[in-house]
């Protein structure tokens, strides 16, 4: 097949609703998976109460956790939202950021573990010291993604706004920073505070999914707003 100037056609472009697809079908699996960390723990006769309430780092470590794939999920629909076409830079970086958002059921098991067995010993601090960075590489894939996005703007809606990008950036770094910085505090001084920044830091990136506070995003001028689902 050859173009208008009778050249072969190079299909270097997709459209984004297989990679789409995929993208749902590896965040279910995830957050499927975290879900298999609840279990009936081990207890004597009547003992049931005491030993559910004795696994409370299981549910918190899924709660954070559940909430963070929730959350990159719900920031992948919105990127997709304005991207209306994928090349191969921008299907790597979406598999990168796959690949990290299904490995958040390794160190959430860890930590859980971890915890359970002494809040504030050497494996909590390791514990909340690897899931600080595994979290951290999802942000880092993330700023790959922008990356890819702004070196090929014509992968974008022409509607989506000019500082999408930017601001995705910015949110970006931030979160490799703070989980960086929240795994070095749990390993150096507690695993708790650690643990609250985990937790803290799904809700920051839920609040700025439409953009960072104080800097509306615009438009460019004349073109109809990005496409909503």
């Amino acid at each position: 097949m050859s173009d208008d100037h009778g050249h072969p056609r190079r299909f270097t472009r997709s459209e984004t609703a297989r990679a789409e697809a995929f993208s749902d079908g590896v965040f279910a699996i995830a957050v499927t998976i975290l879900v298999l960390g609840l279990t009936d723990p081990p207890h004597k006769p009547g003992g049931l109460g005491r030993a559910l309430l004795s696994q409370w780092p299981v549910y918190l470590g899924y709660l954070a956790s559940f909430s963070y794939v929730a959350v990159i999920w719900l920031n992948h629909h919105q990127a997709f939202v304005r991207i209306r076409a994928m090349d191969r830079g921008l299907h790597a970086a979406n598999l990168l950021l796959l690949l990290t958002s299904a490995a958040l059921a390794f160190p959430t098991a860890v930590v859980s573990e971890a915890l359970q067995r002494n809040v504030s010993g050497a494996d909590a601090r390791v514990a909340v010291a690897l899931y600080g960075g595994i979290a951290a590489a999802m942000c880092g894939s993330w700023l790959l993604l922008y990356a890819q996005l702004g070196r090929h703007p014509e992968l974008l809606d022409h509607a989506a706004e000019s500082t999408y990008v930017a601001h995705g950036r910015l949110r970006s770094w931030f979160g490799a920073v703070a989980y960086l910085l929240a795994g070095a505090v749990g390993v150096l001084v507690s695993p708790l505070i650690a643990l609250v920044v985990f937790m803290a830091l799904p809700v920051f990136y839920f609040m700025t999914t439409e953009g960072l506070p104080g800097r509306p995003s615009t438009t460019p001028a004349g073109d109809p707003s990005p496409r909503a689902e």
